[in-house]
C-alpha cells in the first residue's frame, strides 16, 4: 500500500510492539509536517525560492492532508519553509495520520487505562509489510545502494528529528549527514526543533 512520507516517519518513530513513541512527541510533530512539506515538494507542488517557500502549482495532489497544507500555502503570501514547519505541526495532524493508518489496517488502536485513571492510546502494528518494506529501503541506502528522492527525504527528516539513531542505531554517521546534506526542507525542521528545545530551556532557567 502507499503511504506519505509523513507516515512512514510516524511507523518509524513508534515501537512495534507497544506503539509508543520513540523519541519527544513535540520533536515528531515538527517532523511530521516537515514531511507534508517533503512530500509537496517531491511531487512539483512547492519548492524554495530564495529563503520562502514557494508554490510552483497548486493543483491537488489527491490526498487530502497534502491537498489541505497545499491550499493553505498557496493562500497565504510567502514565509520561509521553517514557518510552515510550525504552521503545520500540531497534535492534531499526528492523531489524524495515526487514524488514517488504524483505518486501512497498519496500526491498531488499543485504549487502556493508566493508573486506573487516565485514557491512553496506544498504536502496536498490525500489519508488519509496511514497516519492513520501508526499512527495506532505507537499510539498503544507508548501506550504500543508489538513494531515490523519497528515501533520501526521508533519512533526512529521520536524521533532523534524531530519528535515525533509534531507528537504525547501527547506521554510520557519515552515511546518513552525507544523504542529509543539502535537504531544505530537513535543515528547515532542524531548525525548528532547535529553537523549540531553546526556548524551553530558557523558559525552564526563567
Amino acid at each position: 500500500m502507499t503511504v506519505t512520507i509523513a507516515e512512514e516517519l510516524l511507523l518509524l518513530a513508534l515501537s512495534e510492539d507497544k506503539g509508543k513513541l520513540l523519541i519527544n512527541a513535540a520533536t515528531l510533530d515538527l517532523a511530521l509536517s516537515g514531511g507534508i512539506l517533503a512530500e509537496l515538494a517531491l511531487a512539483g507542488r512547492v519548492t524554495k525560492d530564495g529563503k520562502k517557500l514557494a508554490v510552483a502549482t497548486p493543483d491537488p495532489v489527491g490526498d487530502r492532508e497534502l491537498d489541505a497544507a497545499l491550499e493553505r500555502i498557496a493562500n497565504d503570501k510567502a514565509r520561509t519553509p521553517e514557518w510552515w514547519v510550525r504552521k503545520l505541526q500540531t497534535d492534531d495532524l499526528r492523531d489524524r495520520l495515526l487514524t488514517r493508518l488504524a483505518n486501512t489496517g497498519v496500526l491498531a488502536r488499543e485504549r487502556t487505562k493508566a493508573l486506573g485513571i487516565f485514557t491512553v492510546t496506544r498504536w502496536p502494528e498490525l500489519d508488519s509489510a509496511v514497516e519492513a518494506d520501508i526499512r527495506e529501503r532505507m537499510t539498503a541506502v544507508l548501506a550504500g545502494a543508489t538513494p531515490d528522492p523519497r528515501t533520501t527525504a526521508l533519512i533526512a527528516l529521520a536524521k533532523a528529528a534524531g530519528l535515525d539513531r533509534k531507528a537504525f542505531p547501527d547506521a554510520g554517521k557519515a552515511r546518513v549527514k552525507e544523504l542529509a546534506k543539502g535537504d531544505w526542507v530537513a535543515d528547515a525542521v532542524a531548525r525548528a526543533i532547535a529553537d523549540m528545545n531553546a526556548a524551553v530551556v530558557v523558559t525552564t532557567v526563567t
